[in-house]
């Protein structure tokens, strides 16, 4: 595997993640318990905040590289 295609599969998962976490919200609030909603909602957060950071990484990979070829 080469690396745009190691980066592009990676984003690819990231994105799948991200959709998928966001199906997890509208239901935590059905859980009827106001611990386990606030625990959740961290953890969701930190989750997201992660993969976000995945992406960003790829992204300045993707600059750099791009950078390089000037």
């Amino acid at each position: 595997m080469d690396k745009p295609a190691a980066i592009q599969q990676i984003r690819d998962a990231c994105n799948n993640l991200s959709r998928e976490l966001m199906r997890i919200h509208p239901a935590v609030p059905a859980l009827a318990d106001k611990e386990a909603q606030d625990e959740i909602y961290k953890m969701l957060f930190e989750l997201t905040k992660n993969v976000e950071t995945i992406k960003k990484r790829l992204a300045r990979l993707e600059a750099k590289d791009d950078s390089a070829l000037l």
